[in-house]
């Protein structure tokens, strides 16, 4: 025990000390106390007991920038392959147990779970069978004026969020209420926590479930509402990110049919063109532009050519139009009215807490496409059609013996057929005319 104690103290001191040439000795203290830990069940319980500061030390020797284990992206991979995600995520487990937990080892642990969890791509899923999802959550529910707690937390929340599932369960919990609270109102405090939140939201409301839980509480209102005061008051655009974050969230909201719905009906095309066309002189805002005009694409109303309505700077009259059926129909539609039916996620609306999802969906690339251009190189290249038919075209063939004549036969130099070449393996004697004979 002694020991061990000692061993701790002069790990906590080199720690203190943060030279750049102490990690070979941290190296071999932290080798010393894994000897003990792994020799005598008695190092190992007082380590980990209740008042005990071993485990502090150790995770803050983590922390010290000259060694740090997750500073870099090959250490932090190194970590990863050596399972210190689920040492951690059971460290984690083990703290939230005390009442109250304790603060200090909290942001030590979220913070080192938010460093390597990139590294690990099914840290989500080996959170939830830890049983480690929502105590990060719980941590924000009961902390939020702590920001210094919430922050680290928040980060292992978006790392958890990438998982598709859990994306889901944390929605369950209340986690998107959660964000708004968060977000908003305006205010250019902890803007560094803004934007993790935001990052969050967004990832968050990939999932359809998520989004159509946004849409019922007007929350498209709510984030355009948003944007406008962050458009507003960044004059100096030093905010750009926080603006990009709520376009983010707005562009994932709009993913399904009732969040494009939503938008119109909040009269979001308008406040996104107008946010647009003043953020075009600036360059650096292109990203803000960028992601509006996907976003407006993707919600404007669609229609059928040919467009009777002054939606189109062309006007195709058909030559006959019925008095009844789905052509009069359509031209007796209002201008405003979207006449292509969206059933992109008809199927989905009734799934409201069932969404079936895999841990297969992580490595799917879930970005907007554009479904309007064409990537067939088939479908690209013009079709030759004659205008009349070939057996008409024959009569031209002696102007034109290049296509139909076969060059190997031809002295393309004199112009004249090649000489005959007799073929040796011809059978029977070869006769060569003499001179005056035809």
């Amino acid at each position: 025990s002694s020991r061990t104690m000692s061993l701790l103290s002069q790990l906590e001191k080199i720690n203190l000390d943060s030279v750049l040439g102490e990690a070979d000795n941290a190296r071999y203290v932290t080798s010393k106390i894994l000897h003990l830990v792994q020799s005598q069940e008695k190092t190992r319980k007082e380590m980990t007991s209740k008042g005990s500061t071993g485990i502090e030390v150790m995770l803050s020797t983590l922390e010290v920038k000259p060694f740090n284990l997750c500073g870099g992206g090959r250490r932090a991979s190194v970590l990863v392959t050596k399972g210190g995600t689920q040492i951690l995520l059971q460290l984690l487990l083990t703290a939230s147990k005390d009442s109250p937990p304790n603060e200090e080892l909290m942001v030590l642990l979220h913070t080192l779970l938010a460093k390597i969890g990139p590294k690990d791509k099914k840290i989500g899923m080996k959170a939830r069978i830890n049983g480690a999802l929502n105590i990060s959550l719980n941590l924000v529910k009961q902390n939020l004026q702590n920001y210094k707690l919430i922050l680290p937390c928040l980060q292992v929340l978006r790392v958890y969020s990438t998982n598709s599932v859990n994306a889901v369960s944390l929605g369950k919990n209340g986690v998107v209420e959660l964000m708004f609270k968060i977000i908003g109102p305006f205010t250019k405090k902890n803007t560094s926590l803004m934007k993790v939140a935001l990052d969050t939201l967004a990832a968050l409301l990939k999932s359809k479930t998520n989004a159509r839980r946004a849409v019922d509480r007007g929350y498209v209102q709510v984030l355009l509402t948003i944007y406008v005061d962050w458009h507003r008051h960044d004059s100096r655009h030093r905010y750009m990110l926080i603006r990009k974050g709520v376009l983010q969230c707005i562009k994932s909201i709009t993913n399904i049919k009732l969040g494009r719905k939503a938008f119109i009906d909040a009269n979001g095309m308008k406040i996104l063109y107008n946010t647009s066309q003043e953020c075009l002189a600036v360059r650096t805002l292109d990203p803000l532009v960028n992601t509006s005009s996907l976003i407006m694409r993707k919600c404007f109303p669609k229609n059928r050519l040919p467009l009777p309505t002054i939606k189109s700077a062309f006007h195709f009259q058909l030559p006959v139009i019925p008095s009844s059926g789905p052509v009069a129909q359509l031209y007796n539609l209002p201008p405003d009215v979207d006449d292509v039916v969206d059933e992109s996620d008809d199927n989905d609306d009734g799934e409201t807490e069932s969404e079936v999802e895999t841990e297969n969906d992580d490595d799917k690339d879930q970005h907007f496409k554009n479904d309007d251009i064409e990537t067939d190189i088939n479908k690209l290249k013009p079709r030759q059609e004659l205008g009349r038919p070939t057996e008409e075209l024959r009569m031209y063939e002696q102007f034109f013996p290049e296509l139909s004549e076969n060059f190997q036969d031809y002295d393309l130099v004199s112009k004249e057929p090649k000489p005959f070449v007799p073929d040796a393996n011809l059978s029977g004697p070869i006769v060569v005319p003499t001179a005056g004979e035809e």
